[in-house]
């Protein structure tokens, strides 16, 4: 049986930005409808956390999830685009290629 490489394709590199956009998108656009920007925010946390521990997966995933959660519940920081912060750390700084 033969094994797989321990390395990242680039298919895998490009569907995990993909999805970084996307879900950092749906977490800015609760604040094109007035007034449902906090309300969405509620419900968004527990949701974007949950999906950066299933794309991220390890240390980086709980950490980015946590990090996630509290950054969607608290105000005034919800702007950061952590899902694309996670993927340039997990692909780029740590050179996980």
């Amino acid at each position: 049986m033969k094994q797989i490489p321990a390395t990242v394709t680039s298919s895998t590199k490009n569907r995990d930005l993909l999805l970084s956009l996307v879900f950092d998108l749906v977490g800015y656009i609760s604040y094109s409808v007035p007034f449902c920007g906090e309300f969405a925010d509620v419900v968004w946390a527990p949701i974007s956390a949950l999906l950066l521990v299933k794309i991220y997966k390890g240390s980086v995933g709980r950490i980015a999830g946590t990090f996630g959660f509290i950054e969607e519940l608290l105000p005034f920081t919800d702007f950061l685009p952590t899902f694309t912060l996670t993927w340039i750390y997990t692909y780029i700084i740590k050179k996980g290629t």
